[in-house]
């Protein structure tokens, strides 16, 4: 990754893309450390952190810690990642917005973009407001709590995610890679220093053993190596495509491939599956605790976050949600029509439903390996949460799979915007 971004310094073009994401980057983090007036942040910060194993810790992850400190960019790029699964499910189930994705072109794309943004901002005013109520409810506004006040909070978060947005497309338009992707990827890895000095002064205070440490590193290891692995794997099935002849020339007969990802899905299916299965114990964090030995004890430590249950589940919606996915994204009804118009098949089978059926069959074990996969990169920190005894390891395979698929991701984009260039240094 190093030695490309050093090739592509040397490329006038890309240095100004790569200094146009950063300098986006740096107004992002500038942004996070700005918080909103008549916040009581300290007290924040203490009650987000009592709840890290709920959504709203999910949130704060995915804010960079933005979210516990109630800065102008707490809300992060969590109302465009929600506008943009709705709008994309709605797309399937709207036979209009079906028809603009398909038949729509660059123009439609530009509609369904900006009907995304507007449910962003729509999207951001239920947050911002929910997020005062929580703010308000509990105290941590103090005295501040008349219509001004809130007025000024939720405009803040407001005006705070749009822009969030608007930068995300900036770097998509004018630097490098998806823009939303690499913000999230920067709100994340800004907490790496944090968790290392916590972890350091655990080593010192005695609360953390050496052990558990180690476990806690070689594990992160191992889910970057596995996770770098799976990201470029792809299952591809041969191509041939017939001969015709058009006047005197004859045109076709080459072999190709058509490449399935086995991860096509991404890191969706762990963000949907988690915030469904932290809904449980987020009701429970702001309900009165029941007595010790009552069925209600009992149920919420069975449905707990450090629960052989809760793993479980969680494994299982991931598996459900990849398989979701994939049906949305892959389509071997369309995919066997497009070859049979563009006279190509797959050799053994004839064009047609019996080609369409092998590539559903193909991308259902696909499909299974890359569900299969997930889980096990969503359910490998929560095991060793529990070994060291640290609950908010539970999100840490959903923030490590976003970094490492963001920066993956960033390393193709300059490749192929130099190979684009015939950049030759790059091929030695």
């Amino acid at each position: 990754m190093i030695q490309t971004i050093r090739k592509a310094w040397a490329i006038p073009e890309l240095r100004k893309k790569i200094i146009f994401t950063a300098l986006i980057l740096l107004i992002f983090r500038i942004g996070n450390a700005i918080p909103v007036p008549y916040v009581d942040t300290k007290l924040l910060a203490d009650y987000i952190n009592q709840l890290s194993t709920t959504v709203l810790g999910l949130y704060n992850v995915m804010s960079g810690g933005a979210f516990a400190e109630a800065t102008v960019f707490a809300l992060g790029v969590q109302p465009y990642i929600n506008s943009s699964i709705i709008i994309q499910l709605l797309t399937i189930a709207i036979p209009a917005l079906e028809r603009l994705a398909r038949d729509g072109g660059e123009e439609g794309k530009k509609k369904i973009q900006s009907i995304t943004r507007y449910a962003t901002v729509a999207i951001a005013i239920l947050q911002g407001w929910g997020y005062y109520m929580l703010m308000k409810n509990y105290g941590i506004l103090g005295e501040h709590t008349g219509v001004w006040p809130a007025l000024v909070i939720i405009a803040s978060f407001i005006a705070g995610s749009s822009f969030v947005m608007w930068m995300g497309e900036q770097i998509t338009e004018f630097g490098i890679g998806n823009g939303i992707s690499i913000i999230l990827f920067a709100g994340i890895l800004s907490r790496v220093p944090s968790m290392v000095s916590s972890m350091i002064s655990g080593l010192q205070a005695g609360s953390l053993a050496w052990w558990a440490a180690v476990l806690v590193v070689i594990g992160i290891l191992a889910l970057v190596v596995l996770i770098t692995w799976v990201n470029g794997a792809e299952r591809r099935i041969p191509v041939q495509y017939a001969k015709r002849q058009v006047g005197r020339k004859m045109y076709g007969g080459q072999s190709s491939t058509l490449p399935m990802k086995v991860n096509m899905s991404g890191v969706l299916p762990i963000i949907f599956a988690q915030s469904i299965a932290m809904i449980p114990s987020t009701i429970a964090a702001f309900c009165p605790q029941p007595e010790e030995g009552t069925f209600w004890y009992g149920f919420l430590n069975a449905i707990d976050t450090k629960s052989v249950l809760y793993m479980i589940f969680y494994f299982l919606m991931i598996i459900g949600f990849s398989y979701f996915y994939s049906t949305i994204q892959f389509n071997p009804i369309e995919i066997s029509n497009n070859l049979k118009k563009n006279g190509g098949f797959i050799p053994g089978f004839r064009p047609g439903k019996p080609t369409a059926d092998f590539i559903k069959k193909v991308l259902n074990k696909v499909t299974l390996f890359g569900a299969i996969y997930l889980g096990v990169v969503a359910i490998l920190p929560l095991i060793i949460g529990k070994a060291v005894n640290n609950p908010s390891l539970s999100i840490g395979g959903t923030s490590v799979i976003i970094v490492v698929g963001v920066a993956l991701e960033t390393v193709q984009a300059l490749e192929s915007q130099m190979l684009m260039r015939q950049y030759k240094g790059f091929l030695e």
